[in-house]
């Protein structure tokens, strides 16, 4: 029987334990300004459209709110490019399971040398990169069990992940803010991924006021509703 790898009680974590995380690595933070008024309609606009919430009727609504206000289509549509991504989550948080899983029953996919292509993968994808870094404290073993038990994913991960950011039609902090609001709505709550865009949109100049705003607009999220419509 396999061992339990993450403890016997499931923990579960509230939009209350995502604020107070939040506001710990907030600490010592300027001000800074507030979110303007396109900015909070995208990252509503973001909450609504996440898998994990999937309204319909909200997409539509903020969508049409944010070209009202000025926001242009191809930014509405980077909006959606980015937090279709959060699927992801399914892959950082299985493969990594998988991968323990494994180890522990001694596979030797796990434990042997990179081949010539994992290798090279690795370094064209990983290496040096202070984001994946990031994503190893936060999701140890992920990418590593990645390459292991699947090289094309792997590099597939790496391609469909860096869409939103190689365009430009929203500044990185404003992405970072939105990713990080995604992760705390309350049909998610993904503390790892609101840690990691929390110090990225930190890093990139967002204050206090910002960061808050956007958890606020994250916590009003509806929950899921369902999809019916063909």
């Amino acid at each position: 029987m396999p061992i339990c790898l993450y403890g016997a009680s499931k923990v579960m974590i509230s939009v209350t334990d995502v604020r107070q995380h939040a506001l710990k690595l907030l600490e010592g933070a300027p001000a800074g300004e507030g979110l303007d008024e396109i900015s909070r309609i995208l990252i509503e606009l973001a909450a609504a459209a996440a898998v994990t919430s999937l309204d319909v009727e909200r997409i539509e609504f903020y969508a049409a709110r944010a070209l009202a206000a000025g926001a242009t289509a191809e930014q509405v549509h980077e909006v959606l490019v980015l937090v279709s991504g959060l699927g992801v989550h399914t892959l950082m948080m299985g493969t990594r399971t998988l991968g323990l899983l494994l180890l522990q029953a001694g596979d030797s996919r796990m434990t042997s040398r990179l081949d010539e292509r994992q290798a090279e993968l690795w370094r064209a994808r990983v290496a040096g990169d202070p984001f994946w870094d990031s994503v190893e404290r936060e999701i140890p073993g992920f990418l590593d069990s990645l390459l292991r038990l699947d090289p094309i994913a792997f590099d597939g991960f790496f391609q469909y992940c860096s869409l939103p950011w190689k365009t430009h039609t929203l500044s990185a902090m404003t992405k970072e803010l939105m990713a990080m609001a995604v992760d705390a709505t309350p049909t998610h709550r993904f503390l790892p991924g609101v840690r990691l865009h929390l110090r990225n949109a930190l890093q990139l100049g967002a204050g206090r006021v910002a960061v808050l705003g956007a958890l606020e607009l994250a916590a009003k999220a509806a929950p899921h509703v369902g999809v019916g419509q063909s």
